[in-house]
């Protein structure tokens, strides 16, 4: 009896909007790509973009660059961090996170990981007490959001600055607050798989007068800071602007128009995505050999990649069932593997960390646990399919 299989993309995303696409077309005609080239009573498409999502994120301030990645090293310089200094961040994670870090000139210091994927909580208040770091770059990974009413307290207590990586929660509340709008500083990515797609990109957000014009400036403002969406008082600049290099990491007016037509949608979409979550959910709980994240409360998420454990395989056959997976057209990731593979790699492999750390309870979540993206190309019927799928390999292969 042949086995169903599943035949679309895992990688193929929705089309952009298109009014994205014919403004995309009206910047091009222009020639006009570079933010500060604008007509005559023009208004740059990068800087209604800063306006419009600041307006949308609710924070003051805003700056659209060239990815996610840079905005997060922006947002540590811009936060005041020197030279050497050791910066907090989680353990399980994406390689651009620590990656900032070292390009900003700190030293990552790694948080462990609970079971649910959240940053552990005990562990980072020791790190806190016993690292001397004064900032703590928390990553929102793959969309799950940590108690952040007890870590706002504790960074409080022990006098630490928050920023927020929300490559993977833009959209997404805790306690009714938007992902980002806790720290002193938020970074989003646009990049092709994430909420808004602009091939490569990024925004940050901030409420602090110094740290945006010193993120204008680093981002290569060539003194036309002015032109920005988002500004404070122009005398804020006086002096940071002699003080503060240029690492030329602009947004282009191509890119911003595209996000522009994307961001009116974007609400309607993550409930999109969260009801494709919840299908492929509700059907992988009925294997009870599947360990699905328990969400905390308080958190309303963005479902556009989902995880889970299967403990009973344990990490030497993983990458038989990820095998298996792919040979019925289900794409799995696996976070357990020793060497880096594709966007996934774990922690002990960023070898260029010179403080090695031991990180047992992350070691044992990543071993067993597999990722998968949830396109929204895909429908709740799909989501079904990957289930029963996934399902049915899981009990194959144990069955052995």
């Amino acid at each position: 009896m042949n086995k169903p299989v599943f035949s679309k993309s895992f990688t193929q995303q929705e089309s952009i909007p298109e009014a994205g696409i014919e403004r995309a077309v009206e910047v091009l005609r222009s020639g006009r790509l570079h933010r500060y080239n604008v007509a005559a009573g023009e208004t740059a498409e990068a800087t209604l973009l800063e306006r419009e999502y600041a307006a949308w994120q609710g924070r003051r301030y805003c700056l659209a660059c060239t990815s996610g990645g840079y905005a997060l090293q922006v947002a540590l310089r811009a936060a005041g961090l020197e030279r050497g200094e050791p910066v907090l961040s989680n353990a399980f994670t994406l390689a651009p996170v620590p990656g900032a870090i070292d390009n900003a000139g700190g030293r990552p210091v790694l948080i462990e990981t609970d079971a649910d994927y959240c940053v552990d909580l005990d562990h980072l208040e020791q790190m806190m007490q016993s690292s001397g770091a004064r900032f703590f770059m928390l990553s929102h990974m793959r969309g799950h959001i940590a108690d952040m009413r007890a870590i706002t307290a504790l960074c409080e207590i022990h006098g630490v600055a928050l920023i927020e990586d929300c490559a993977h929660t833009m959209g997404a509340r805790f306690d009714g607050v938007r992902s980002g709008n806790f720290g002193k500083v938020a970074c989003f990515s646009t990049q092709t798989y994430k909420h808004m797609n602009s091939g490569e990109g990024g925004l940050l957000v901030t409420d602090d007068d110094e740290i945006i014009a010193r993120a204008i400036i680093y981002s290569g403002s060539y003194m036309l800071y002015e032109r920005h969406g988002t500004l404070p008082d122009l005398a804020v600049f006086d002096e940071i602007r002699l003080d503060t290099p240029n690492y030329s990491g602009r947004m282009d007016n191509l890119r911003a128009a595209i996000l522009r037509a994307q961001l009116p949608l974007l609400e309607q979409n993550c409930a999109r995505w969260n009801e494709r979550y919840r299908a492929l959910e509700a059907r992988l709980s009925q294997n009870s050999r599947i360990r699905l994240p328990v969400r905390p409360t308080g958190e309303d998420f963005v479902g556009s990649s989902l995880q889970f454990r299967v403990d009973a395989l344990g990490g030497e056959r993983a990458p038989e069932f990820v095998a298996a997976c792919a040979a019925r057209g289900v794409e799995l990731k696996w976070f357990g593997g020793a060497e880096p593979h594709g966007f996934t790699s774990r922690y002990d492999s960023w070898r260029y960390i010179a403080e090695k750390q031991h990180l047992p309870q992350t070691l044992e979540v990543l071993a067993t646990t597999f990722d998968l993206r949830i396109p929204l190309t895909f429908d709740l019927d799909d989501m079904v399919l990957i289930g029963d799928i996934i399902g049915d390999e899981v009990d194959t292969l144990l069955a052995d």
